[in-house]
């Protein structure tokens, strides 16, 4: 009988994007806004972010996981998915594996406040930054745009067809910060205060590893377990690690 869930599910952050290089000028100047010259979804990474790629790829080429995936999801932002593709062109896993993109893996939306600073939105958005701080991350939807738990809503349907086609293999998925910590959310049942207390002791790092192994014995049908969390052992200290949050504002929330 097929198990329910993938035997090994990885969760990895993309690796630094051009907007975090421009997310921290622009607080460094206390800047209303990032400078950027084209949407969040086309952002790319920068050189240091395919470095940390590409090191992940041949971390996982080298047998240092004990496999490699079997499936790879990623974002449709294009960080994402180059990450995804150094990744797989480093040997990380089999060069003719296709990286199924899917949009239930996207950033967090964050309407009317993309691409400002914590200085655009107070000056810009005072009342939403009012509100926010009233709600809580976790609940605060900006104009136009996602709280966390519209994040969730769409990242359990992206579980739901994990689990219906992917049981039993080995399962990369390469997306966003906010992904990464709503993903844990689901998975280990966890409630507000829980995840935004493992937010608060840092962010997520780019290109880092949060492993699930299936245990056949956890719960009636078995379940997924968390074996790691935030692991950046694959830079080996020769690529440097990075934990800067994703260019716009709100994408810790």
């Amino acid at each position: 009988m097929t198990p329910r869930w993938p035997s090994i599910l990885w969760v990895v952050r993309h690796g630094q994007s051009a907007g975090n290089v421009a997310r921290d000028a622009a607080d460094a100047a206390r800047a209303h806004r990032i400078a950027l010259d084209h949407r969040d979804v086309d952002v790319p990474l920068s050189d240091l972010g395919s470095e940390q790629s590409r090191a992940l790829g041949e971390w996982f080429g080298a047998g240092e996981e004990n496999g490699r995936p079997e499936v790879m999801l990623a974002s449709p932002y294009l960080r994402a998915v180059q990450t995804a593709e150094i990744f797989r062109d480093a040997g990380g896993c089999a060069p003719d594996e296709r990286i199924c993109i899917d949009e239930r893996l996207r950033e967090k939306e964050f309407g009317i406040l993309d691409g400002l600073t914590r200085f655009g939105i107070e000056a810009a958005h005072p009342e939403q930054a009012e509100f926010r701080s009233l709600l809580g991350k976790f609940y605060h939807r900006p104009p136009g745009g996602e709280s966390w738990c519209d994040v969730i809503l769409r990242l359990r349907s992206l579980l739901d067809t994990v689990s219906l086609h992917y049981g039993g293999r080995r399962v990369m998925i390469v997306a966003h910060q906010v992904v990464v910590l709503c993903l844990r959310t689901i998975i280990e049942n966890l409630g507000e205060k829980e995840i935004l207390a493992i937010d608060k002791e840092g962010d997520v790092a780019n290109c880092a590893i949060t492993e699930y192994r299936f245990d056949p014995a956890a719960g009636r049908d078995g379940n997924l377990l968390l074996a790691r969390y935030n692991v950046t052992a694959p830079m080996k200290g020769e690529v440097p690690v990075t934990r800067e949050p994703d260019a716009m504002v709100a994408a810790r929330g």
